[in-house]
């Protein structure tokens, strides 16, 4: 039987560490569910792995993508279950580490089928929300609170209705 042995809990709570631990007496590698870490040149605030940590255990969807792609949880579901395919093709077990519970919901109780916001939508909402609000909204909230970040789709799918 293959297994997923997951990690979870706040920034700066120790999970990398723990998963770690994990992989290396499992033999297996460790899938991040971490939706800020997936970026690339945002490593404050996100507590990411650092190379050392990286070098130990070969580590999943860190720092891969840049901060202008579009990455959902749904994208993240179909990567993450190919990965682990990948991971349990020649393992019993997989480590899940991260803090995104839509990220580890998706992978361990499915999706919903969504419709995918537009790329033509997506410019209409920049349009309207100038760059600086924009940052200063996803900084406020990510400070006071960090899972209100992975909602922020929702609010971006609300835009499809604007004028």
């Amino acid at each position: 039987m293959k297994t997923l042995v997951i990690v979870t809990g706040p920034t700066g709570s120790g999970k990398t560490d723990l998963a770690i631990e994990l992989a290396e007496s499992l033999d297996t590698e460790i899938v991040s569910a971490d939706s800020r870490q997936i970026f690339r040149d945002i490593p404050i605030g996100t507590a990411a792995p650092t190379a050392d940590q990286m070098a130990r255990v070969k580590h999943h969807f860190i720092g891969c993508l840049n901060l202008e792609q579009y990455y959902s949880a749904a994208c993240y579901e179909e990567d993450a279950l190919r990965t682990l395919d990948e991971i349990w093709s020649t393992r019993d077990f997989a480590v899940m580490c991260g803090g995104s519970m839509m990220y580890i919901d998706a992978v361990t109780n499915g999706i919903d089928q969504l419709p995918t916001i537009s790329p033509e939508i997506r410019k209409k909402l920049l349009k309207y929300i100038p760059t600086e609000v924009w940052m200063h909204y996803t900084t406020l909230f990510t400070l006071s609170t960090p899972n209100i970040w992975n909602n922020a789709t929702d609010i971006t799918t609300d835009a499809s209705s604007m004028p």
